[in-house]
């Protein structure tokens, strides 16, 4: 029997759902919100922002079109929201998306928040304007086709992004976890491939997308095939669970994402 991994996104949760965009190279979040704005929407919110933050994407879009909040109630979810987005290394852009019409639009501008939390009227602005602010010396991509030498090229990928930012320390471990993600995406999907090697201060944040929705799980280990190099068979998830920090999946719009995080600290 599979075993979910951590910080794994679906449709989870009544009244948010989360998704994640993947043009430009840039990992961008999208959280929907949508309902009355009660203690319980609030505790669904919270946790799932915290995950989102987890994940540490480029990017996060909070949609709050579908909010029912006429007391503005939400306000200080948001303002908490991008001061922890503030805080990360490096910070994660934090952008709302309120039609001018609600109530919350007015409170936002007026508290001063829109000063350092932008808030547009529409989810394509929003992405246009994170697209703009999300820096790009600090990420490599490729595009890769689903066959035998794929995994090869995202470890040389992940190998010259270790050495260009000074984190040799982390580029074996590195290599075994995109490795492991790509051949996975071989095997499930066998459509392109899409890998993002991005710094996180000290660490290094590897994704993979693919064009198949279904979302991974952890099975238990076949045996390893002895006849093969240990950097160049897949071993499954398993592996990417004992070497990386946090790892998981989203949704995307045309297929998943799989992410992992690796530092020097090891695996939590």
């Amino acid at each position: 029997m599979g075993v979910s991994p951590p910080y794994l996104h679906g449709d989870t949760e009544q009244g948010v759902t989360v998704t994640v965009d993947a043009a430009d190279d840039a990992a961008v979040s999208l959280l929907t919100v949508r309902g009355p704005w009660d203690a319980q929407l609030r505790w669904t919110v919270s946790t799932t922002l915290r995950r989102c933050f987890t994940e540490h994407p480029d990017g996060l879009i909070v949609d709050l079109s579908g909010l029912h909040d006429p007391h503005s109630e939400s306000a200080s979810t948001w303002i908490t929201a991008r001061r922890y987005a503030a805080g990360l290394r490096p910070p994660v852009h934090l952008a709302l998306c309120v039609p001018p019409d609600l109530p919350l639009a007015d409170r936002m501008q007026s508290s001063g928040a829109g000063r350092y939390l932008p808030v547009y009227a529409k989810v394509g602005q929003a992405r246009v304007a994170l697209a703009a602010r999300i820096p790009g010396d600090e990420r490599l991509s490729a595009t890769l086709r689903p066959d035998p030498d794929a995994p090869s090229v995202a470890r040389n990928l992940v190998s010259d992004a270790c050495l260009a930012w000074g984190l040799a320390r982390l580029l074996h471990p590195c290599r075994l976890v995109m490795s492991e993600l790509v051949t996975n995406a071989m095997e499930h999907a066998g459509t392109d491939i899409r890998v993002v090697v991005g710094r996180r201060g000290g660490g290094v944040h590897l994704s993979v997308a693919d064009g198949d929705p279904r979302l991974p799980r952890l099975v238990r280990p076949n045996r390893p095939r002895q006849d093969l190099p240990l950097d160049e068979r897949g071993r499954g998830l398993r592996t990417v669970q004992a070497t990386a920090a946090r790892w998981g999946a989203l949704p995307a719009e045309a297929g998943k994402i799989v992410w992992a995080t690796v530092r020097l600290s090891g695996p939590r």
